[in-house]
């Protein structure tokens, strides 16, 4: 849908309502909700414009992290080239917990958007960039726990957001995306445990070709999100506080090796990699930092 459709649109629209509206569309789909469309903006945004006393009662950073996970699944598509959402969110969150990739930092006040800080570089593309994409990888593979800043808004700042301990999908229009804070409980200075069963889809639609998918929940996970009493985590139920930054329960690691990839690098990239390690001699130092 073209921004400028909305201006040809306006029919019984007051002049001034109209203005705003059309000014909200743009501003949200090219920053919260950005696709690879270039000109063009998602239609389902306008949905929630319609009544501009309502704009204030929505989640909209939880529907920009739900938009943002969906887009980082269909980049791991193997037709997907490019990846969308909000990716000053995602460059953000790196640059928090990961100091080795920090660029620059001006001196801001408390009450400054924390992600504007931040001087990202100007980067040259073609042949450097390739090479600076090979850096990155081999530098994620040899970090270790001391080399992620876990914590970084403090230990408490779930007290001041209750949502962020919510567990259950997060939702943008159509989209839903599961969230579960036992998963990432070092954020909030808690010792990792092994997480329970998310909430997940009774179905899912993946093509063959394509990079894009389709979910579906069941309809009552749709009032899990107006439940915060029942839905909201228990920290010193789930865990205890962390000793040091980085901790977790012996069993993490062999849950953890079952569901993911502890490096980047090809084995056959670069130099040749010895055969994947067994359960036992795995740096255990080395596979801390991953579940964040």
């Amino acid at each position: 849908m073209h921004a400028e459709g909305l201006l040809v649109r306006g029919g019984e629209l007051k002049i001034k309502e109209m203005e705003v509206q059309c000014y909200l569309f743009v501003l949200l789909g090219s920053t919260l909700f950005v696709d690879k469309s270039r000109d063009r903006l998602r239609p389902a945004i306008n949905l929630f414009l319609k009544d501009h006393r309502r704009l204030t009662n929505y989640a909209w950073g939880a529907g920009a992290l739900a938009y943002l996970y969906r887009q980082l699944g269909v980049a791991t598509r193997a037709g997907s080239k490019g990846l969308c959402g909000c990716l000053t969110l995602l460059q953000a969150w790196i640059y928090e917990y990961f100091p080795l990739f920090r660029p620059s930092q001006l001196p801001q006040s408390l009450d400054a958007p924390r992600a504007s800080s931040w001087i990202s570089p100007r980067l040259s593309g073609g042949d450097e960039a390739r090479q600076r994409l090979a850096r990155y990888g081999q530098l994620l593979d040899e970090l270790s726990a001391d080399d992620v800043t876990w914590t970084p808004y403090g230990r408490d700042g779930h007290t001041d957001i209750p949502r962020s301990l919510y567990t259950g999908p997060i939702r943008f229009s159509d989209i839903a995306e599961g969230y579960d804070p036992s998963r990432c409980l070092r954020q909030f200075g808690y010792r990792q445990i092994i997480p329970g069963a998310m909430t997940v889809p009774h179905d899912q639609y993946r093509p063959a070709s394509g990079s894009s998918y389709i979910v579906f929940w069941d309809l009552w996970v749709n009032q899990l999100w107006d439940n915060v009493a029942a839905r909201r985590l228990d920290l010193d139920f789930a865990s205890r506080p962390c000793e040091h930054p980085s901790e977790i329960v012996e069993e993490y690691v062999d849950w953890f090796l079952t569901r993911s990839h502890p490096r980047i690098t090809h084995p056959t990239d670069g130099e040749p990699q010895p055969r994947p390690l067994l359960v036992h001699q795995v740096s255990y130092d080395f596979l801390l930092l991953f579940q964040i």
